[in-house]
């Protein structure tokens, strides 16, 4: 910044609130040129999006780059949380932090582009968003410069509007009961009571609305290597089939969430989202790995499944790590083909049939409870060796451990 030489140029990621408008002016009056850019992960509507480039050009930006993101959204982070089932904690579909890499690197894309040194956010300091944002920036573009003026300038949003008022711009108040974010994944809701563990205002949701819940319905899904490809026989790209799933499937009453989990930061925080495309094809995933997998195949893709979870929500998915779980998945996935029917009723998703030529159920060998192709003795000989090292073990504990 001292070498007044290099070009002052600094892409701004631009969502159109309030920290972000403030950054605008605050950097332009440091001397930048800023260059605002948003990204579309599935989170913006066609109108508002022409408010936000309407927007950066009256605050002052030298230009507007409005990226959609959806389809490299699902394809680069998305169907690694199908192919894993992967849940934070459980709970959790890394709705919010596995679309900030988008961001990260679309804002580098557009550095290298303009051939500028600074990229800006506008991160507060107070939460996770500056890990996810700070290090992918440090490991994709090492030599470009993060400048967070919220941060540096202690996140106060009082003084945020005066100064925005002050240069003549009135930001339409953030006097929202709740902070919401949306995505493709699906939408979360922070603040208010849900901030003290309160149920919320049940009227904001808006893709989980169970209009239909007293209906039953059937949706069919392939998928090829984990990943799903045709919809009720169609053939769709991932992003429009989920995009489909979040607002059929939520009319039905599934796909909401409670959630209270661990921050990166040492805190623990709560949340409620509505997440019911990802839901539903984790479950209709998981019904067929249930088929065509072996259970070690299962047990140990649970691990690396809570691994990669664990990454993509604590910023580390440019970690070579990843490279090391994504080797391990694919090849786990390789028989993860086939037809799932999935039945709502009364708000639940059910995998009612599924069909894989990769089924690890062959009706010649054996049907559960059903036919069986061993005999009585091969079947006695097997239960005794499979008890006896736990009824040697409980002999001995029961003598206090004196030998036989």
């Amino acid at each position: 910044m001292k070498n007044q030489n290099i070009s002052k140029k600094v892409i701004l990621a631009f969502s159109g609130g309030l920290d972000t408008s403030f950054c605008v002016l605050y950097l332009i009056e440091k001397g930048f040129d800023v260059i605002t850019a948003t990204v579309d992960s599935g989170g913006f509507s066609s109108d508002e999006l022409k408010s936000i480039e309407e927007k950066s050009k009256a605050l002052g930006a030298k230009k507007h780059y409005q990226i959609d993101y959806k389809k490299q959204y699902f394809n680069s982070v998305i169907k690694w949380i199908i192919m894993t089932n992967g849940l934070y904690e459980g709970s959790y579909p890394n709705i919010v932090s596995s679309q900030r890499y988008g961001i990260v690197e679309k804002c580098i894309e557009i550095a290298n582009l303009e051939k500028a040194q600074y990229v800006a956010n506008g991160n507060s300091g107070m939460g996770n968003d500056q890990v996810r944002f700070n290090i992918p920036l440090k490991i994709l573009a090492p030599d470009i410069t993060l400048i967070e003026p919220i941060k540096d300038m202690g996140g106060n949003r009082e003084e945020e509007k005066k100064y925005l008022k002050k240069n003549g711009f009135v930001i339409g108040d953030s006097n929202k009961k709740y902070s919401i974010n949306v995505n493709l994944l699906g939408i979360t809701y922070s603040g208010s009571e849900i901030d003290q563990n309160l149920e919320l205002d049940q009227n904001i949701f808006q893709w989980v609305t169970g209009k239909y819940v007293n209906k039953k319905t059937y949706f069919e899904i392939v998928f090829d290597k984990g990943t799903p490809i045709k919809l009720n026989g169609k053939k769709l790209e991932g992003f429009k089939i989920l995009q489909i799933l979040n607002h059929e499937v939520g009319k039905y009453g599934f796909g909401k969430g409670y959630y209270t989990g661990d921050c990166m930061i040492g805190i623990k925080g709560h949340l409620v989202f509505e997440a019911p495309g990802i839901l539903f094809l984790i479950k209709a995933h998981l019904a067929l790995e249930q088929y065509v997998l072996s259970k070690q195949q299962i047990y140990f893709g649970e691990l690396v499944s809570k691994e990669m979870t664990e990454n993509i929500f604590n910023g580390k998915f440019y970690d070579p790590y990843i490279d090391s779980l994504k080797a391990f998945i694919k090849k786990n996935q390789k028989n993860v083909s086939g037809k799932v029917v999935m039945k709502i009723e009364h708000g639940n998703a059910l995998p009612v049939s599924v069909k894989s030529k990769y089924s690890l159920i062959d009706p010649k060998i054996a049907m559960y409870a059903q036919s069986k192709t061993w005999t009585k003795q091969e079947v006695d000989g097997f239960i005794k060796l499979y008890g006896l090292q736990s009824i040697i073990a409980s002999k001995i504990n029961k003598k206090g451990g004196e030998m036989l």
